[in-house]
């Protein structure tokens, strides 16, 4: 295809599955920008909210161009998929891939001259599994395997959006050659980790007092920032003197966010009342509602009455700051034989 043709038409051979594997394997550093023209089949975004990817079609002499979107923290890299015809390993060193950073115009549709840093610039391999794999951040832990190339350098979100070309080392070529079409897509390569947030709320009339925040036993020096722990379950342990401890366990999903908000309560003991409906019950003498809402009162020794009709019970009760008790009045009928 050139760049007067149509690029709508299309190949009719079987296709292959081609994993990228050379991008950047001899990176181009390339300090002025150069100027070109091509066919942008397609302009996509690449987040870690659709791990899927995105896949356009690419002809000879034309071109993708992808941006990251989303939350990059969870991006280690990007992964280029090729699927090719089988009719490629006919023309073996016939193609160039080129990839460009830094571009302008950032979007375009159809012929455009563009103008971009390029960072690669060899031979499309004439094999039929090939992956690129690009680093976007230090520590990305790609490696190099016979089936994957990643570069040894570090493609810096800002210099997106990338543009990937392929263009024919000569003319005069076959219109076989010219009308192959090839199926590219591109995905996200993200960490196996995740992230939570954790928001405290005090009580109305206990705030802003010391805390202690511990996930699976290690302390938290600051909750004001994400915490970046790996996928799956973990343990929270919030300590104080002034608020009751709080332990809960959650669970982190790979490149998501969870939000944490903990109510966090005094150390007021609390007493929750349990008695049939036409029971009446009273605490030091005072009357108390019966509802599923815990009581709050000082810690020490109290007494509570409980009373349905003539039938009086009376029992005395030590509380603890930080404690929660259930208090139930238990009416139970007992059948024994006796002959």
């Amino acid at each position: 295809m050139n760049l007067s043709g149509n690029k709508n038409m299309e190949w009719s051979m079987p296709r292959v599955v081609i994993l990228l594997t050379v991008f950047l394997l001899f990176p181009v550093i390339n300090l002025s920008p150069d100027s070109y023209r091509t066919i942008v089949e397609d302009t996509f975004e690449v987040s870690p909210e659709r791990p899927a990817g995105s896949s356009a079609t690419l002809g000879i002499n034309s071109a993708v161009i992808f941006n990251i979107g989303g939350e990059i923290r969870f991006l280690r890299g990007i992964e280029l998929e090729i699927t090719a015809p089988q009719v490629w390993l006919s023309y073996r060193g016939a193609l160039v891939m080129a990839a460009y950073n830094n571009i302008s115009p950032q979007t375009a549709s159809g012929i455009a001259d563009m103008d971009g840093s390029r960072i690669a610039f060899e031979p499309l391999p004439s094999k039929l599994q090939i992956v690129y794999q690009i680093p976007v951040r230090q520590s990305h832990g790609l490696r190099t395997t016979p089936y994957v190339t990643v570069p040894t350098g570090i493609i810096a979100p800002s210099t997106f959006p990338l543009l990937f070309s392929l263009s024919p080392v000569m003319k005069g070529l076959t219109n076989e050659f010219e009308n192959m079409t090839f199926n590219i897509t591109v995905r996200p390569i993200l960490s196996d980790e995740g992230a939570v947030r954790i928001t405290t709320r005090f009580p109305a009339q206990l705030r802003n007092r010391p805390i202690t925040v511990l996930i699976n036993d290690n302390v938290i020096t600051s909750i004001s920032e994400l915490i970046f722990l790996r996928e799956g379950e973990h343990h929270l342990l919030i300590l104080s003197d002034d608020y009751r401890n709080e332990s809960r366990r959650f669970v982190v999903e790979r490149a998501r966010i969870l939000d944490l908000v903990i109510e966090l309560q005094d150390t007021a003991p609390l007493l929750i009342f349990e008695a049939p409906q036409n029971a009446r019950v009273f605490l030091d003498n005072v009357p108390v509602t019966i509802s599923r809402e815990p009581v709050k009162t000082e810690p020490g020794q109290h007494e509570v009455r409980f009373q349905i009709g003539d039938y009086t019970v009376i029992r005395t009760l030590n509380v603890q700051r930080g404690k929660t008790y259930r208090v139930a009045l238990e009416v139970d009928l007992t059948i024994n034989e006796i002959e």
